[in-house]
């Protein structure tokens, strides 16, 4: 079936204001630029706001660590926007729908999307692709035609972005925006990976090994010789092993957040192993972002999860360079950037 789009901007090019990253490490700069049209299963998207993830800023940095990214580059992937228009074969959604994009995929017709057991798709493969994801190529351009590129299936630092069906949830417009934004990258991870990865317990001592990171003898000392979960949100084998080494025996778990970005193999004691504990990891917290979304969302408004505290910081998006300083200075949680609003 065809989706036609009643959008007087749909299956033409928009010119539109994003910020662009040429140089790795140096400011973004706001261009205008050229957005085309969504091809079959693809949606164009109308920015609402954004956030700032620390994964943005790693890749920003440009470590010698990280896959190389073809520039110049448009960043972000924390989102929510409203439908403008969609492509052919596009069911899920229509024009002015309040969605999130998401840079996890959730197909719903691969084998893994349809098990229970993971959140893993493998509709097209594994592994970063720095544009769409079906045909390679990039929805953007400059003015005098050269290509820029995609990150994470999302690009959410301009004010119109093209996204795959697949990396696309519907939300209730009940939700105020800053809240959704939350929901497409970090603070689903970190809930999912505690309600879905680990299934804490009411009672349960757990363990958060972050930028602040509780060593063993701490933990020994706060617990009756471990933690029942510990989580690892840095990507450091070494942190990785201390946070092993401090989930208590018998049925202590581990859980991996963090991406440790140089190859290192991480080593456990298989004694340790045969005494009861264990260690997974997780990606996007476990979660299947066409079901799970909503339900954390629901549990926003039911009162059952409190978010606002995670938003520290709110610019406008001409401001946006002020958000990557906020984060590297260590200031702020989540800093939600408008397109259209002056702070």
């Amino acid at each position: 079936m065809n989706n036609k789009s009643a959008s007087p901007k749909a299956g033409k090019v928009i010119r539109c204001k994003a910020a662009i990253c040429r140089i790795p490490g140096k400011p973004l700069v706001i261009e205008e630029i050229e957005v085309e049209p969504p091809k079959a299963w693809e949606i164009r998207i109308k920015i609402l706001c954004t956030s700032l993830c620390h994964s943005d800023v790693t890749f920003w940095k440009s470590s010698t660590d990280l896959p190389k990214l073809p520039l110049p580059v448009i960043f972000g992937h924390e989102a929510v926007g409203v439908v403008e228009s969609v492509g052919e074969y596009v069911e899920e959604v229509k024009e002015r729908d309040l969605v999130l994009p998401i840079f996890h995929r959730d197909c719903g017709e691969c084998r893994d999307c349809k098990s229970s057991k993971s959140n893993t798709c493998s509709k097209f493969g594994r592994g970063y692709r720095p544009n769409m994801p079906r045909d390679g190529t990039s929805r953007f351009r400059e003015l005098k035609g050269d290509v820029i590129h995609h990150f994470l299936n999302i690009s959410s630092f301009t004010e119109y972005s093209v996204v795959d069906i697949t990396h696309v949830v519907k939300i209730t417009p009940h939700i105020p925006l800053g809240i959704a934004c939350l929901l497409s990258c970090g603070v689903s991870t970190g809930v999912g990976a505690a309600w879905k990865v680990a299934g804490v317990e009411v009672g349960s001592t757990v363990a958060i090994f972050g930028l602040g990171a509780v060593g063993l003898a701490v933990i020994k000392e706060m617990t009756d010789g471990g933690a029942d979960y510990c989580f690892e949100c840095i990507g450091l084998t070494s942190v990785m092993n201390d946070a092993f080494n401090s989930s208590r025996e018998g049925w202590g778990k581990t859980v991996i957040l963090g991406v440790e970005m140089h190859g290192s193999p991480i080593s456990l004691n298989s004694i340790e192993i045969l005494k009861g504990r264990s260690v997974c990891g997780t990606y996007f917290g476990g979660l299947k972002p066409r079901s799970d979304i909503a339900t954390l969302a629901q549990k926003y408004l039911d009162k059952e999860l409190n978010l606002g505290e995670f938003i520290t910081h709110e610019v406008s998006f001409h401001d946006i360079n002020k958000a990557f300083d906020l984060l590297l200075e260590g200031k702020s949680l989540r800093c939600i950037i408008w397109m259209d609003k002056l702070i």
